[in-house]
């Protein structure tokens, strides 16, 4: 038969219980706007009687009030890897859509400024100097006209190289920062390994350890799994990042200038393992910068070499089968057939081979020149066919991040809705925790009335 007092018991359990339910839930309200917190809830378990009768313990089959057995926060594992692959997948494609911002920045198509407009004007002086063979300031008009061309694409190279360099810069300071948020991975391993081991809760520095590891998926795509001991493993493209308590380094390697990447991967941009220099295979905003300096920079780069080359060997043809005022002939417009290199290649206006004989006005040479505008196939052409790629290309890349954009969204939302403190829900919590913790201080009251009568009362 159980114990007069075992009510007491019983009603101490519950208050106990309710009252450490109510701290959980002003904890989840007071860190509702905290980064990376998770709601917990605590799981109650009824305290059963006694079930293995001895000869002075038996039951009389009613519970011995309410244990915590957990305190659980409330994260679904499945949501967190989705959202940490949209988070990776949204990065990648938001640096893409930056780079091919800045890239358009950089050729201002279409305006009065650009060098395709700055190309029309070269035709257009060699035009000029055809119907106007022998005027000294129109010959000198297209030798500033050509350094104005040279000038406007020397420009566009050298932004290209900016840009690989800010991002080869940048990908240094990333590749530190994947560094230090796998060790912070590994440390706080560490620390919920032995926390775990003892019983402790760890709650608190799992949420931390999430918060890093959503950040290390945005850098590089990294992916994560719980361990039975706590413990989070990370992988980068199957290949281990941090395993339990232990951290890898990563390290950016090859060109350090955009003149210098090359297709040799000996050259070539890549992040590799530090301690065996095989190359790692990450997403997010990493493989965004990798992807621009070894393929988007240096593929427009190489079609703006290919612009230079085209105008200096068509109009060096045509301009070297011309003469000039002086009679020469033989003589090149341009020097230099790449991006960096070409120059304008004469100063004196006399120079200009306007004519196909010598000694004549006749001005056939420029016509042929000034008709390069419409060639197919020319600089001309060839520049707007590598404007008309990079606004269909960077237009892809929008509507991807755009797409992107609302499907991470929605997996935002869906793991807000399932771990995120609702003030509404942690309000109710409260009221119901505060009547069970009424309910079971009015069952105390009465079981001491009921004692008190008992002990007080029954001699009277």
């Amino acid at each position: 038969m159980a114990s007069t007092f075992s009510g007491i018991t019983t009603a101490l359990s519950s208050l106990y219980a309710q009252r450490r339910a109510l701290d959980v839930a002003g904890q989840n309200i007071a860190n509702a706007n905290t980064e990376g917190y998770t709601r917990q809830r605590v799981q109650m378990t009824s305290a059963s009687g006694n079930t293995m009768p001895t000869m002075w313990s038996t039951s009389d089959g009613i519970g011995n009030g309410v244990a915590i057995s957990d305190i659980r926060r409330t994260r679904d594992e499945f949501l967190e890897g989705r959202g940490r692959e949209e988070r990776a997948n949204i990065s990648y494609l938001s640096n893409q859509k930056q780079q091919f911002v800045t890239i358009e920045n950089t050729f201002a198509e279409p305006s009065d400024t650009a060098l395709q407009h700055q190309l029309g004007e070269l035709w257009g002086a060699f035009g000029d100097v055809a119907n106007n063979p022998n005027d000294r300031a129109i010959r000198t008009a297209l030798i500033q006209q050509g350094n104005t061309v040279v000038d406007g694409v020397h420009s566009a190279y050298n932004a290209l190289g900016a840009q690989w360099k800010a991002n080869r810069d940048q990908a240094d300071a990333l590749a530190t920062e994947v560094n230090t948020l796998a060790k912070n991975i590994a440390q706080l391993n560490t620390t919920i390994q032995r926390a775990t081991a003892a019983g402790l809760p760890v709650n608190e520095m799992a949420d931390q350890r999430d918060v890093q590891l959503m950040k290390l998926s945005e850098l590089t795509g990294a992916t994560a799994s719980i361990q039975a001991d706590g413990t989070a493993a990370v992988y980068l493209g199957g290949s281990g990042l941090v395993q339990g308590v232990t951290a890898r380094e990563i390290r950016m390697t090859g060109a350090d200038r955009l003149q210098n990447q090359t297709g040799d991967p000996a050259n070539s941009v890549a992040v590799r393992w530090a301690d065996s220099g095989t190359p790692a295979q990450v997403g997010g905003t990493l493989a965004s910068i990798q992807d621009t300096l070894v393929t988007t920079i240096p593929k427009y780069a190489n079609q703006l070499d290919g612009v230079a080359a085209n105008l200096a060997n068509t109009v060096n043809t045509l301009h070297a089968g011309g003469y000039g005022l002086d009679g020469v002939t033989g003589r090149a417009f341009f020097t230099g057939t790449t991006a960096e290199s070409i120059k304008v290649a004469i100063d004196n206006p006399e120079f200009v081979a306007a004519s196909s004989t010598a000694g004549t006005f006749d001005a056939a040479n420029a016509d042929a020149l000034a008709d390069l505008a419409t060639t197919p196939g020319g600089a001309g052409e060839t520049y707007a066919v590598m404007i008309a790629n990079l606004g269909v290309e960077a237009q892809s890349v929008d509507r991807r991040q755009a797409i992107q954009a609302v499907v991470t969204q929605d997996t935002d939302a869906a793991r807000e809705s399932f771990a995120g403190v609702n003030l509404d829900e942690e309000m109710t919590q409260l009221i119901t925790y505060q009547r069970g913790y009424e309910a079971a201080s009015r069952v105390l009251n009465a079981v001491d009335e009921m004692l008190d009568v008992l002990i007080n009362r029954m001699a009277v």
